[in-house]
């Protein structure tokens, strides 16, 4: 809790000090845009300051920066009570996102009728001053201190992790993949800007005359990509199979067609894409304000599965958080406590797999569980519960009880917390992308950056 006093105008002298230091984010340089309607691209993230083509790093807009006068007069000296009659202003040089600045304000004169005259001055980590002027304000004239704890947080919907996913993908080479049933706008469009991403190479499998109506309705050209002709959904699903088979395709993306339909192809136990390992489903999530990437699973395929269906489950998850960059990934294992109960099974299977996980029946990765939702993901949460545990407060994984608290977790973290979501199926010879109808641009080219991380790191190990 942050405490602030005030120096009133009978205690104030000529000479007094005070300073702040404040870090300059992307982040503040949103919420200032949506808050003072300023748009200007060069104060946004992944703004073209010089017309090259090329994002640059967003500059601080300069009545922001100047804002950070405004603070220390208001929270420091004189403090509370305070209020503004002039400010003037010369701006020496610009900040960026990333850079450290220190505001330092001194009281030159004081006047008649509680007017006190401050020089301001803004300077970067080196001591270049990229602000200087002089504030005149209203001092208080009686003692005040509060307490700002009633402010309430703000969280940026940026999605920041998907974009490293991007970045990380762009150097790789892009993904052959058969796309199944692409014949309505949102999953051919989704395909074709994964292509124009260079993330994959999209082999276009279903109805030809639909596939090309549907390119004719969008504008797009779609000479430059092969369709194979395949009048059914089932159909298309199995010539996308043999595509793999033939070392044609790298991965499988689900077009217009029902997710039954498509696994169905791939889980056949004559010519399927089957491995040993279970098939089972991560979503990727990007929510907004929390520092890392968090996965889910299972929330598509595996409806209540079993202990030894867990440990697959488990182990997709974990290597997939390791083809993503996440050295060692920390798995929840969830359930509505976090102590065993024998009348909660899902607390029993949770300490299991925590256990199978010590002995190496799960490998790559740290397991924990059981632990409820708020202990798996705030380390507050798990401090006060008492919780002592690499895992807690620290999930890169949440691996629910079951399909349907999976699923409830996933679409309440896009649709209340405004998290992005892509997906992935794994366990097969290949990568198989999911994409929902409900999926923005962001979330299909996130899945296929995923696909082509996780391909990517198969073939290196």
């Amino acid at each position: 809790m942050n405490t602030y006093s005030n120096t009133p105008w009978d205690a104030l002298e000529i000479g007094m000090e005070a300073s702040a230091k404040r870090l300059c984010r992307a982040e503040d340089f949103l919420v200032y845009a949506s808050s003072s309607g300023n748009h200007n691209p060069v104060h946004l993230p992944k703004g073209d300051h010089d017309g090259d083509g090329e994002a640059d790093e967003p500059i601080a807009p300069s009545m922001w920066v100047a804002s950070l006068i405004s603070a220390v007069l208001g929270n420091q000296l004189p403090g509370p009570g305070t209020l503004y009659k002039g400010q003037n202003l010369r701006f020496l040089g610009r900040a960026h996102a990333g850079d450290e600045l220190t505001v330092t304000i001194r009281l030159a004169k004081k006047k008649p009728e509680r007017l006190a005259v401050f020089a301001t001055t803004v300077t970067k980590a080196d001591g270049a001053p990229i602000v200087e002027g002089e504030a005149t304000v209203i001092a208080p004239k009686t003692k005040l201190s509060f307490a700002a704890d009633d402010l309430p947080g703000l969280t940026v919907q940026r999605h920041v992790h998907f974009d490293r996913l991007l970045e990380l993908a762009e150097p790789l080479p892009a993904l052959p993949t058969a796309v199944v049933c692409p014949d309505d706008p949102k999953s051919l469009g989704g395909a074709l800007l994964a292509a124009e991403h260079t993330l994959i190479v999209p082999i276009l499998v279903g109805d030809e005359k639909k596939i090309r109506e549907t390119g004719v309705e969008m504008g797009v050209d779609l000479h430059p990509f092969e369709i194979i002709d395949a009048p059914t959904d089932s159909v298309a699903a199995a010539r996308a199979v043999q595509l793999v088979h033939e070392g044609r395709a790298g991965a499988v993306m689900k077009g217009h067609l029902h997710t039954d339909d498509l696994l169905r192809a791939i889980v056949k136990s004559d010519g399927g894409l089957r491995t040993r390992r279970r098939l089972s489903h991560v979503f990727c999530m990007d929510v907004p304000g929390l520092d890392h990437l968090l996965m889910i699973t299972d929330a598509a395929i595996n409806i209540a599965p079993e202990l030894h269906e867990k440990v697959d489950i488990i182990q997709n998850a974990i290597d997939l958080g390791r083809a993503l960059g996440v050295e060692v990934p920390k798995v929840a294992v969830l359930s509505a406590v976090e102590t065993v109960n024998p009348k909660l099974p899902s607390t029993i299977e949770a300490a299991a797999l925590a256990k199978m996980a010590d002995r190496g029946q799960i490998r790559g990765g740290i397991v924990d569980g059981p632990l409820a939702m708020d202990n798996a993901v705030d380390e507050d949460a798990a401090r006060t519960k008492g919780i002592r545990s690499l895992v807690a407060g620290h999930a890169d994984i949440l691996m629910a009880p079951n399909l349907e608290s999976a699923n409830m977790i996933a679409k309440q973290l896009t649709f209340l917390a405004h998290a992005e979501a892509g997906g992935l199926v794994l366990g097969a010879k290949c990568p198989v992308i999911l994409s929902s109808r409900a999926d923005d641009d962001k979330a299909r080219l996130a899945s296929c950056a995923v696909a082509a991380l996780y391909h990517q790191w198969q073939l290196n190990q």
